[in-house]
Parts: C-alpha cells; structure tokens; sequence
C-alpha cells in the first residue's frame, strides 16, 4: 500500500465536498464458485481501494462527515481462521496503516447506519455491482432492492477524484506497462506456425506471475481478432495468421495495463495485411498526436476513424469521401467499437460507476444508440492527469458484413463485391497507454514495438 497519508489526504479531500451524513464504501466479499469455501481470487473494489487501501474481504468503511472521522468496520480473525490460513496481521494493525484509528465488529455496522437515518442524515453509498452488496445495502438501509438509489454526488466526487492521477498513481501504472511490453514481447517472438493459442497466453501469465503481478482482465489471445472481446484459445495457428494479443497486468496496489498488438502467426504479413496494419498504424499516430487537455476524446476518435475511411478507401474497401462516410457512421462496419477508454485501478477505470458520469458530461452527452459511436466509453474534453487508451482497430466481421450488404446498408461507401472477398481476414488492433499532461501527453511504460519493420525484427529474433 501507499504511505497512509496520501489514504488520509484522499478521504479528506473525498469528505471536503460534503457537508453532512456519511458517506459508505462497501468492500468485496469472496465469490464462490461452487462451494462456500471453493472461491474465485478476491479482488477488492477499486474505490474501497482507492480510500481506504485494504485488500482484505468483508469489510466497509464509513466516512462520518459530521464527526470528521473514518471508521472501518470487519471482524478479526479468530482462532478457526488461524488454523485454515496461519496467522495474519490484524486488522487494527492494517487499518494503522492507512490512518485509521477506530475500527469495530462487522454487525455494528447496522445500528451505526440505522442511527444516522434516524436523525435524518443521508447515507451515501456508490453504485453495488456484486449481488452480495445489493442485498448488504438492503440489510444495512432497510431498503429493498428497487429503492437502493446510488448518490450523484458521491459518484461525481469519486470520479473528479479518481480520474486525476496522482504522481504515486502514475508510477504504479508504468510498472503495470512495463510487464505488459515484456509479455507482448514474449508473444511475439515466441508465435510460430503449429502452436495453439492458449500456449501463447499461459506463456505471458506466467511471466506476469513471476513479476508477482496478475492479468487485469482475461487476455485476448486470438487469430479471430474480429470477436472483439473473444476468450476463446483453443484454436491452432498457421502461417498467414494475424495473431492479436490484447493483455495487461495489475500491480499488487490494483493498477492496470491494457495492451494491444497484432502481428503474423508466420514471419511475415501478407501484402493485404500489410496494408491494413498500415492504415490502422496511420489512425494511431493520428489520434495519439491529437492528446492534450482541452481537446474533446469523441473528436480524437472522429479523426482517427477519418483516418481509417481514408486507408480504406486507398485500397477499395470503401469509396467517396472519407469525412462524409464518418459522418453517415458507415465507417462502422470496419471500426465498431470506441477509441479507448479510462485506465487506472481498473482496466476499464470506474465503469461501476457508470460511463455519462467517467467519460461524459451533462454538456457533452453520450450517444447511446448510434451503432459504434454508442461504445466510445469516453467523450468528454481530456485533462491533465487522466490516464487513457488509445485502440483503433479494423475488424471484418462476416455475420455483420453480410446483414449490412442484404440491406444494401452505406452502399455509397462501402465496395461489397471487393469485401466479400475477404470476409476471413479477422481483425488488427492497437493499443497503448497515455497520461495527459499540461504540453500534451506520455506514453506510459517502456516502448512496446508498433512499426512493421519493428514487429519483423522481433519475429527474426525469436525464442525457444
């Protein structure tokens, strides 16, 4: 953990935009997976992090504005504890070491809550995403669960918060990137014709594990890059290939990664995978020179899906001007999804806490039904100190090119004959970090390889 005064220091400032009730944070609890004691790996919530800084599971924290204290509420071990999983510090002693003095027993929590009610002071308390805190919430408020109503002002606090990242936040954040570059490394010199993906992705977990770091999500190691979240691994490569690795590690105080690269299963890209690459290279460059505070992220992501109609039109793929495609969205059918998205203690950072509050203001609203345009996670102008990615893809999906040429959908801009010729190509992404800062911006992390002499190189070297 950090030193406790940056935890004090960020409650502080937490509590400073309240001026009565209290204010709930909820920790995780265990999940099982098919027993009581049979469970999936703890992960604490992220803002219980952020404040508080213990990873430890069924615990919450009360931040009593009127009082001006913090108090943590859990259960020491007891001796069955001891026995199961040996001795551990105690919970005084970890909550001393984030600067909390008073901590109580877990079943005080409900009286404390119900006295605050009762002298009619809000209770304030962030969106629950696990079920277990819906109905904790339930128990805790005597609410049921269709009057369980998340404060605004507590998500919007949390988020001006939390999308600033201090300097110690930043440092954590490039050792989450470095492992990162070395796993993407590791990938790509060590893919080869024959192997199977699931090999590539137990080779870079393990060499996260020992950097004592785990994924930040389940990795994306596919030659089906146009599934854009696909898990599945099981598949045997072959030269002509694209293998994409999307992958990214968190760091033992929960910050993440998220990397993308695409490169051939074989030594080389064919001449149309080249070109492809080359166009979404050009849409990278083009959006990561555009990063600096004032500058609205849904506009970056406009220029770089320009970028993408023009390198598509250069090859036939689509036809007429670039910027009126963008602007008819036909563009879509290659790039569905958004540019990037926040980075911090969470991969997609603060999406419990919902995306018009994250990446959107009441001023610039999220577009909630236009197709791609609707999963641009991030809209709003960039400040100093937000930390982001930058993603641009190109995805050929053949259920979804099919349904666009029966319509006869953007036939305008889209060269279907040609298309439909290629609709086995799959999908190329790229993706790196950044933090914005007041001349522009840094990319976090040590440089992972992009340039397609560069990712040749690699492939030359190889590994055992």
């Amino acid at each position: 953990m950090f030193e406790k005064d940056i935890y004090i220091k960020r409650r502080n400032e937490l509590s400073s935009k309240f001026t009565s009730g209290l204010l709930l944070l909820l920790g995780n609890i265990e999940n099982p997976i098919n027993f009581e004691h049979n469970t999936y790996p703890f992960r604490q919530d992220s803002s219980f992090l952020y404040y508080i800084g213990i990873k430890s599971p069924k615990l919450a924290a009360v931040l009593d504005i009127q009082a001006g204290e913090t108090v943590l509420f859990g259960d020491e071990m007891t001796i069955d504890d001891i026995v199961w999983m040996g001795q551990q510090q105690t919970l005084r002693e970890k909550a001393q070491w984030v600067g909390i003095a008073s901590v109580r027993p877990f079943h005080e929590l409900q009286p404390y809550l119900e006295k605050v009610v009762k002298n009619n002071n809000q209770v304030h308390y962030l969106p629950p995403y696990q079920a277990h805190n819906k109905l904790l919430l339930q128990h805790l408020l005597g609410l049921s669960i269709d009057q369980i109503k998340p404060s605004v002002d507590m998500i919007q606090a949390v988020v001006t918060q939390r999308n600033i990242k201090a300097a110690e936040e930043i440092a954590e954040l490039e050792k989450a990137v470095d492992v990162a570059v070395e796993m993407h490394r590791l990938a790509i010199k060590m893919t080869r014709p024959g192997m199977h993906e699931y090999e590539i992705s137990n080779a870079i977990q393990h060499l996260a594990q020992n950097r004592q770091m785990s994924f930040s999500y389940p990795p994306i190691v596919t030659k089906h890059g146009e599934i854009l979240h696909n898990h599945i691994q099981y598949h045997k490569i072959k030269a002509g290939d694209i293998l994409l690795n999307d992958s990214g590690v968190e760091t033992a105080l929960g910050y993440a990664s998220d990397l993308t690269r695409s490169f051939p299963v074989g030594k080389r890209f064919n001449p149309l995978q080249e070109e492809l690459y080359a166009i979404v290279l050009n849409a990278f460059k083009t959006a990561e020179a555009a990063l600096k505070p004032g500058v609205a992220f849904k506009n970056i992501h406009l220029k770089a899906c320009e970028a993408l109609a023009e390198g598509l039109i250069q090859i036939g793929f689509m036809k007429g001007n670039a910027q009126d495609a963008v602007a008819a969205h036909a563009h879509a059918l290659f790039f569905q999804c958004g540019l990037g998205h926040m980075l911090g203690l969470d991969v997609h950072d603060m999406e419990d806490l919902g995306e018009q509050y994250v990446g959107y203001t009441a001023d610039e609203p999220k577009d909630t039904k236009t197709f791609g345009i609707k999963s641009l996670r991030l809209g709003k102008k960039l400040e100093a100190g937000n930390v982001l990615t930058v993603e641009p893809g190109i995805y050929i999906i053949p259920e979804l090119t099919q349904m666009w040429a029966q319509q006869n959908l953007h036939h305008e801009f889209i060269n279907y004959d040609l298309l439909n010729k290629h609709l086995d190509f799959g999908g190329i992404r790229i993706e790196d970090n950044y933090v914005i800062q007041d001349s522009g911006y840094h990319r976090l992390g040590k440089y992972l390889e992009r340039e397609i002499d560069e990712i040749y190189a690699l492939k030359d070297l190889g590994t055992d």
